[in-house]
């Protein structure tokens, strides 16, 4: 009996009815499915008094979802498939994303091209898009206090975010440098077109075995977005401010101590995105960011001269 998974937005109704629906559609169609919230996959917030809340990466996997598991589809936004990516990429399933959210950045299809899109997944016409992960740690001396996978991007910064930090650096073998900014942002490629997009980083496309490190509103006109080999692990500490908050593709974290460090590097695993027709990133900026299109708009309700 061949075996698939759904992960929703319980906060949603219309994503909790069309789970249901899925699965009684699959079910009947001799599949054996297993149903998960996507909250499952959100890291903990931590506060002052209670700093670090771990969850061991391998500790976000659902009940019943294991390799066996042919595809698991993802009914919310993209905050629900980045929460879902942790849940199953060390499993390696692959996913298949429904947009039921607003931007819809990283989904695959729509609630009105599902029907299509379940029949596609159950035949197994489709290709599969691996993106890259960060494992974030953070350590005091060699004890890990915490750690996560990360699809889009680590911020680090100030609480509240309203004044200069200076943050010690170091990209693999490379000699450390000073970086005076109102916080830093270490992303992947998915991650080039949220929030380092927003901070003046350039968009890197998928394939491309890169990371990118940004400054927030940095001190200095040399201080830039700097784009490296994904194969240099980044080693962050913090210079001059007792305390920072991390958070890890917009969603939980924890501080970080002057003590502490902030280590990140590609992970081993990656996230598995099911393509119902070929990638096409350049149609992706199209669609959702307006990349590419004329920069002079030619109305159409009056006569040019």
């Amino acid at each position: 009996m061949p075996k698939a998974g759904i992960i929703y937005n319980d906060v949603k109704p219309i994503a909790v009815r069309v789970a249901i629906e899925i699965k009684d559609k699959l079910t009947a169609a001799g599949w054996d499915v297993c149903m998960t919230s996507s909250i499952g996959g959100i890291l903990g917030y931590s506060n002052p008094e209670s700093p670090v809340c771990h969850t061991p990466l391998d500790g976000l996997t659902p009940p019943g979802f294991d390799s066996e598991m042919k595809f698991a589809i993802v009914l919310g936004g993209d905050g629900t498939v980045l929460a879902a990516s942790r849940q199953v990429a060390p499993c390696g399933i692959p996913i298949l994303a429904v947009n039921t959210g607003h931007m819809g950045f990283l989904t695959e299809t729509y609630l009105n091209q599902l029907p299509q899109a379940i029949e596609q997944a159950m035949a197994g016409e489709y290709e599969i898009e691996e993106r890259a992960m960060l494992t974030v740690k953070v350590l005091r001396g060699e004890s890990v206090l915490w750690e996560a996978l990360c699809l889009n991007e680590m911020v680090l910064h100030r609480e509240p975010l309203t004044s200069m930090c200076h943050f010690e650096i170091a990209i693999g073998r490379h000699a450390p440098v000073d970086i005076a900014a109102d916080g830093v942002i270490v992303s992947t490629p998915t991650g080039s077109t949220a929030y380092s997009l927003s901070a003046g980083g350039p968009v890197v496309t998928p394939g491309v075995p890169a990371l990118q490190l940004v400054p927030i509103c940095p001190h200095s006109l040399a201080s830039r977005a700097l784009v490296f080999p994904d194969t240099e692990p980044v080693n962050i500490y913090p210079v001059n401010i007792p305390r920072l908050v991390m958070v890890v593709d917009g969603n939980g974290g924890c501080y970080v101590f002057s003590e502490d460090r902030v280590y990140l590097e590609r992970s081993p695993y990656s996230v598995k995105f099911i393509r119902l027709q070929p990638p096409e990133f350049f149609r992706i900026l199209r669609e959702k960011l307006g990349w590419g299109l004329p920069h002079i708009a030619k109305p159409t309700s009056v006569e040019l001269p």
